[in-house]
């Protein structure tokens, strides 16, 4: 409601500008559905500000004139109505993107939009799970189904999370055809990247033994893991496999399928991986996201040390 609402206050003229600039992206750029979703949200809601904000002034030739002071009065106005550092972060990048875009198409300097400034953000570190809690996740998970083919999904998937560090949406996307799997997955990331990731025997005997239980035809060109009607598996499936079995356990809210990768990772790392070897098994675009996981690892060896050290234990 919200969304239509600040649509319809907006121009002819800026909605065009919008819906072009999200083609652009989604033909050029090859976003997903949802990131553009998101993008239309954040643009929509800034686009909706400045019509309050400037008046009398509408179309596109209003957006060229956008000066920093409005920008930060639109940030003001974020902050106001409760949006976080971090959502306002992401808005703002949003906002800048559509004006390099609309720059480049109009002809205008969008200097004063593509120099503010976004919030600071606190490191937000990932919570992996021990190595001892990721094993009783996985014979958790095993035993909550009634029936054991689903038991047997269930132990499969989570285990590719955990023993190749997937994204849940990368694991439910393999099609019937990938298995039996091989010692090396062909893995279609974030952005359309591919990349390369080897599989454990553990990771392939759990698959194979869903297979041998599945009463659903996994044909070619079909999905390999499938839901209680025969449908492909929908992540929130797992997340609520992931959940009960957490509760079971007394682990915290970040026992999550996407801790499992995070775990994947961190444990990677406390075995002496190397650090780029890791980033290319994750699929992350920069390093610097990867090393994200050393933080945790260091903070572990760190409280062992002040645990174990005479001077640590006071």
């Amino acid at each position: 409601m919200a969304e239509l609402t600040a649509a319809a206050m907006i121009s002819d003229g800026q909605r065009d500008a919008l819906d072009g600039w999200l083609a652009h992206l989604g033909a050029v750029r090859d976003r997903s559905d949802n990131t553009l979703d998101a993008y239309r949200r954040d643009v929509l809601a800034f686009l909706h500000f400045l019509a309050g904000h400037l008046g009398d002034q509408h179309g596109t030739a209003a957006l060229a004139v956008v000066t920093l002071r409005d920008i930060r009065s639109w940030m003001a106005h974020e902050r106001g109505r409760g949006l976080s550092s971090r959502s306002l972060a992401r808005a703002l990048s949003a906002v800048k993107s559509f004006y390099r875009w609309l720059s480049d198409r109009d002809g205008f300097d969008a200097t004063a939009v593509l120099s503010a400034r976004a919030p600071k953000l606190k490191a937000r570190l990932p919570r992996p799970l021990t190595e001892t809690a990721a094993r009783d996740l996985l014979d958790v998970v095993e035993v909550q189904a009634a029936e054991p083919w689903v038991a047997a999904r269930d132990v499969a998937v989570v285990t590719l999370l955990y023993g190749c560090g997937l994204r849940i949406s990368e694991a439910l996307s393999l099609s019937a055809e990938d298995a039996p799997l091989a010692e090396v997955l062909r893995i279609r990331g974030k952005g359309g990247k591919d990349r390369m990731v080897p599989v454990l025997p553990a990771a392939r005997a759990a698959v194979e033994a869903y297979r041998g239980l599945c009463p659903h035809d996994l044909s070619p060109g079909t999905a390999l893991f499938r839901g209680q009607r025969g449908g492909p598996l929908g992540p929130r499936t797992i997340q609520k496999v992931t959940e009960a079995a957490r509760l079971q356990l007394g682990l915290p809210a970040s026992a999550t399928p996407h801790a499992l990768r995070h775990s994947f990772a961190t444990h990677l790392l406390g075995a002496g991986g190397d650090l780029r070897a890791i980033q290319s098994l994750l699929g992350h675009a920069s390093l610097s996201t990867t090393q994200g996981y050393t933080a945790v690892d260091a903070a572990r060896i760190m409280e062992a040390y002040t645990a174990a050290h005479p001077k640590g234990r006071g």
